[in-house]
């Protein structure tokens, strides 16, 4: 299998906590981005101390509760059975050195997407309505954004987290594009997940994330709730006939800024 793919490991906790997914400095090329998905039972805790990170925690489905100790944020949650409600949801930020408790109202999905932060900032809940909503590409080459942590917005260190929805027989992160150098005002060095979903489940899409001279060039076959790691490289999305693609995006690097590169091969498609 890719060292680039992950799929679900459903590692059970104690007290009704799933982990769906780890990706870490230990496990992973990256350096900067780290990521969880968890799923929780009603009522179910999951608690976490940060140390030098900050997390951004997103309500995929389900209701939850968050507090740091200090805010509380309760009943949160926007989709309850599925993304596919394809309505924005709701997150919070937590800076680093705080402890977080997040609780279940209801059985919830949740993704944590964390990035090397020394600066603390304010917990603060970024409300679905808060999220800016746009539609991208057109042709074969749409889809809808809701931005949750964008570069515009200042109250994060350095992670961005996104959420896009490409419908069936379109094309996304396309034309291929990266963001692995740090070249400003041209180009940022942002590594960045890729938290995938499929409607229905069956369904599959094909990322492929390769360089310009090819020393990475991998094509991947991915499956509802895989992880695709993008430490460098381009990383286009293909989405079949007949089914709808959910990815949640984290990024983070040494500047929090989304500068990207398209493939010059590839940019005229832009042009039509």
């Amino acid at each position: 299998m890719s060292r680039l793919l992950r799929k679900p490991s459903n590692i059970e906790q104690s007290n009704g906590v799933t982990i769906v997914h780890e990706v870490k400095k230990e496990n992973s090329p990256l350096q900067y981005v780290e990521f969880r998905i968890v799923e929780l039972d009603q009522n179910a805790k999951y608690t976490e101390v940060l140390g030098k990170q900050e997390c951004c925690i997103v309500a995929l489905t389900g209701k939850i509760s968050v507090t740091d100790g200090e805010q509380s944020f309760n009943n949160i949650g926007r989709r309850m059975e599925t993304v596919f409600e394809q309505r924005p949801t709701d997150s919070v930020y937590i800076s680093n050195d705080r402890r977080f408790e997040i609780k279940a109202v209801s059985h919830a999905r949740i993704a944590l997407c964390y990035s090397p932060s020394e600066n603390q900032l304010p917990t603060r809940l970024i409300k679905a309505e808060d999220n800016t909503v746009e539609r991208r590409g057109k042709g074969n080459n749409k889809r809808l954004v809701f931005n949750i942590l964008p570069d515009s917005d200042p109250s994060a260190n350095s992670v961005l987290v996104v959420e896009v929805f490409t419908e069936s027989g379109n094309w996304s992160s396309y034309p291929p594009h990266k963001h692995d150098r740090d070249n400003l005002p041209n180009e940022s060095l942002l590594e960045e997940i890729y938290y995938h979903e499929m409607n229905p489940k069956q369904g599959f899409v094909f990322q492929r994330v390769y360089n310009d001279d090819r020393s990475l060039d991998e094509t991947m076959t991915v499956e509802h709730g895989n992880v695709v790691l993008v430490p460098e490289g381009y990383h286009p999305v293909g989405v079949p006939e007949g089914y709808t693609s959910y990815y949640l995006n984290v990024m983070a690097g040494p500047k929090r800024t989304w500068k990207f590169y398209n493939d010059p091969d590839h940019e005229w498609i832009l042009e039509r």
